[in-house]
C-alpha cells in the first residue's frame, strides 16, 4: 500500500508567524507620509516667517509715513475770492497711524506668547491691517477735513471747496494696511510652528548656580588652619560642627598610624 503524504501543518503557521512579525506595509507607508507631511509643514512655516516680519514692519512704516503727508488739497471759495487749502493724513483720520502702532506691537507679541495667546495676537494683527486698509480707502474719498480747513481759513462757518485733488498717500496707507493684513494671515496660518521667546533659554531667567568651594561644601575644617575657619564662616557653615565631625576621623587616623 502506498502511504498518503501527511500535510505539514507547521508551514502555514510558520508563514503566518513570519508575516505577523513584519510591520504591515500600509502602516509604515502611513508613518512615512505623516513624517513627510510634518516636515513639509515645518519648512513652510520657516519660509513664511521672514515674509511675515517684512510685511508687518513695512506695512506699519508705510501707514505711519503716510499719516504726515498731504492726502488732498482744494480751493476754498468765498466772496473775496479763493484760497488754497490742504489736508494731511492726520487731519483726515487718525486710525491708520494708531492701528499701525498696535499692529507693530502685535507683530512683536506674536513671538512672546504661545498657543491660544499667539492665535489671538495674530488675529489682532490681521484686524489692525484690515482697519488700516479701510481707513486709507475711505480717507481718499472724504472731504470733511478740507471743508474744515476752508472754514478756518475764511473765518466763515460754511465755505465751499472747489477743484479737489487727492494724492497717492491715502492709497499708500491702504497698501500698508494690506501688508499688515498679510502678516496677520501668515501668523494665523503658520504662527503655531514659529519659535517663541518664552520657550528659548536665551530669554528665560535661570537661577545662577551657587559657587561651591574648591574643597566641597562638606569639606572638613582643620582647626590648625585659621583660613579654613574663616572660609567656613564665609560659606555660612558652623566651623565647630566641622571640628566635632573631623576629630574622630583624625583620631582614628592617628591610631591607624601608630598601629
Amino acid at each position: 500500500m502506498t502511504s498518503v503524504p501527511q500535510a505539514r501543518s507547521s508551514d502555514p503557521e510558520q508563514g503566518d508567524e513570519g508575516r505577523a512579525g513584519q510591520p504591515a506595509p500600509s502602516a509604515s507607508a502611513a508613518g512615512e507620509a505623516r513624517t513627510q507631511a510634518h516636515g513639509a509643514r515645518a519648512r513652510a512655516a520657516r519660509r513664511a516667517l521672514a515674509p511675515a516680519l517684512l510685511c508687518g514692519a513695512a506695512g506699519a512704516a508705510l501707514a505711519l509715513l503716510a499719516d504726515g503727508q498731504v492726502w488732498s488739497h482744494a480751493t476754498a471759495s468765498f466772496a473775496q475770492g479763493g484760497l488754497p487749502v490742504k489736508a494731511e493724513g492726520g487731519d483726515v483720520t487718525g486710525l491708520p497711524s494708531a492701528l499701525a502702532l498696535v499692529g507693530l506691537a502685535a507683530l512683536v507679541a506674536v513671538f512672546a506668547v504661545r498657543r491660544a495667546g499667539r492665535v489671538l495676537v495674530a488675529a489682532l494683527l490681521a484686524l489692525c491691517g484690515t482697519g488700516t486698509l479701510a481707513a486709507g480707502l475711505l480717507g481718499a474719498d472724504g472731504t470733511d477735513a478740507l471743508k474744515q480747513k476752508a472754514a478756518e481759513a475764511s473765518g466763515l462757518a460754511r465755505t465751499g471747496i472747489e477743484a479737489v485733488h487727492v494724492s497717492a498717500w491715502p492709497y499708500v496707507s491702504a497698501g500698508g494696511g494690506a501688508l499688515l493684513l498679510l502678516a496677520g494671515v501668515l501668523a494665523l496660518r503658520y504662527g503655531p510652528a514659529w519659535p517663541s521667546m518664552s520657550g528659548s533659554t536665551r530669554y528665560e531667567r535661570t537661577e545662577r548656580p551657587s559657587r561651591r568651594p574648591r574643597g566641597g561644601a562638606g569639606a572638613p575644617v582643620d582647626p590648625d588652619r585659621p583660613e579654613d575657619l574663616w572660609k567656613a564662616l564665609d560659606r555660612g557653615e558652623d566651623p565647630t560642627g566641622g571640628l566635632t565631625e573631623g576629630a574622630p576621623a583624625r583620631a582614628d587616623g592617628a591610631r591607624e598610624g601608630s598601629a
